[in-house]
């Protein structure tokens, strides 16, 4: 065995040990944020999380996300995106600002589905019957609430 067979022997070994540590450890811990959820204790079930203020007036395209929003999201995440206690969160969250949680990252949620990592109210299984435009209309709306709200 030459010497570059041998490296590469010894990095292969090296990163599938490092991925095992990765996904198997008891010690591991999630990668996460520095972003807190807030302790929900002492909401009642199905209550809404948050405290939303509605803008003045919503751009022509959030008027129609907020429209695919009621059909197709308001049922988990509430009304005005103000999530339900033991259900699912509120979209006008800190956790769920631009510089966080990317407009791409609501499109790939909606057509994937995604697992609970900053709440805990269970995984978010895909959206059926939206569109990737829907999401981005969606998008606009639930901005605008968190612009109106203070989240940039």
């Amino acid at each position: 065995m030459d010497k570059l067979t041998g490296l590469f022997g010894v990095v292969l070994i090296g990163g599938v040990a490092a991925l095992g540590w990765q996904m198997f450890s008891p010690a591991a811990a999630p990668q996460g944020h520095s972003m807190v959820s807030p302790d929900t204790a002492a909401i009642p079930e199905g209550a809404p999380i948050a405290e939303i203020s509605l803008p003045d007036d919503l751009s022509a395209n959030a008027k129609l996300g907020k429209t695919i929003f009621e059909a197709a999201c308001a049922k988990c995440h509430g009304k005005n995106a103000a999530g339900q206690n033991g259900i699912a969160p509120p979209l006008v969250h800190k956790i769920y600002e631009p510089s966080h949680h990317s407009d791409m990252a609501f499109v790939l949620a909606a057509q994937n589905g995604v697992r609970s990592h900053h709440w805990s109210f269970g995984d978010m299984p895909s959206v059926e019957g939206v569109t990737q435009g829907d999401v981005k209309m969606i998008v606009a709306y639930v901005r605008e609430l968190q612009r109106a709200n203070g989240i940039n």
